[in-house]
């Protein structure tokens, strides 16, 4: 809604500082909300010397800041070349790298089910991606294909890793507040986006320092949705998981798509129904109960000192028997006769 002519009027730039700054504000209300709320006692939030100490152990939140940055400036190249539902449905894919990024990084053990379901999912994207693109146009000079499908690399692997990342700092603080650590994030976030209106105007001219040039209500409507988003995704990082988090972004895909055929008159193709309709199979699959990692399987060397005990436990009830045997035997001999009578 925020285009013009299919452009943009406006600097994604300075959208992007905005919503860093609103999340930034709302993390400074929380945290003066709950340091309101504390028991006597307790270590207070607003001490210099508490944000000193958050600061520096939470410094590896820059890291995900800096990959949002690029991701969120990305974000408005991919609505320049494809319709706001498939751009959703590109961002499906974030969830196979995802997981891969889990399993090397963090460990994380995944069911034979699950990554099935996961194979669905590229599935049901591929499905939806079938004759999406336009022919006969081109992108840096590229093909509009290969160009697409380059910034769709781009966008697909870096905010993969950024929510990895993210979830491993948020939550190797566990004990810190999520509002202290929001502020940091948010705040590194900030910093990066203004970096990148302040070279924009070096290249460009100080015309483009004007962070509020050819903004709109549907801008202003873009920041708030766009923080408030954020906001949330951070308490999945936190107390969920970075899977959950995105198959449950699945689910906004049909609504992306039934807006963008009232809105803007795009077509609900029979791909992109097949497709989410194979992403929604996908979801239900990799978080059925049955698609689960058993926790209590032992491994191999877990199973041979089980069936070593086992052994064991079967000769000791063995010969527990066997010597219960031989003393009936023997009370009965003892009652018997020595002689026949």
């Amino acid at each position: 809604m925020s285009k013009v002519d299919g452009n943009f009027k406006f600097s994604p730039i300075s959208v992007n500082f905005l919503t860093e700054a609103t999340k930034v504000l709302f993390a400074i209300i929380m945290l003066v909300v709950q340091a309101r709320r504390q028991k006597v006692g307790e270590k207070p939030l607003l001490s210099i010397s508490t944000f000193v100490q958050a600061a520096r152990s939470n410094v590896l939140l820059a890291v995900p800041a800096l990959l949002y940055a690029i991701n969120n400036y990305l974000k408005f190249i991919m609505q320049l070349y494809f319709n706001p539902a498939t751009v959703k449905m590109l961002s499906n894919l974030k969830v196979l790298v995802i997981a891969l990024l889990l399993k090397m990084i963090m460990k994380r053990q995944f069911s034979v089910i699950q990554w099935e379901a996961l194979a669905l999912l590229l599935i049901g994207i591929c499905v939806n991606q079938l004759r999406s693109l336009p022919e006969g146009t081109t992108l840096l000079g590229l093909p509009l294909a290969t160009g697409a499908y380059m910034y769709t690399l781009i966008f697909v692997t870096i905010p993969s890793l950024a929510s990895v990342y993210n979830e491993y700092a948020l939550k190797s603080q566990f004990d810190t507040s999520i509002y202290l650590q929001n502020l940091f994030l948010y705040g590194y976030g900030a910093i990066f986006n203004l970096l990148g209106i302040v070279g924009s105007a070096i290249f460009k001219g100080p015309g483009s320092f004007d962070i509020l040039q050819g903004h709109s209500r549907a801008t202003i409507f873009l920041i708030c949705n766009n923080a408030a988003q954020g906001i949330l995704s951070s308490f999945f990082f936190k107390y969920a998981d970075t899977i959950l988090k995105k198959y449950s972004s699945t689910v906004a895909t049909i609504f992306t798509g039934i807006a963008s055929a009232a809105l803007f008159g795009h077509t609900l193709t029979i791909n992109f129904i097949l497709g989410i309709s194979i992403v929604f199979i996908s979801m239900h699959q990799f978080f059925s109960p049955l698609a689960k990692v058993k926790d209590d399987v032992p491994s191999g060397l877990e199973m041979n000192d089980q069936s070593h005990r086992s052994q064991d436990a079967s000769f000791i009830n063995m010969a527990a028997g066997a010597n219960e045997d031989f003393n009936h035997r023997s009370e009965e001999d003892e009652r018997r006769p020595l002689l026949p009578t």
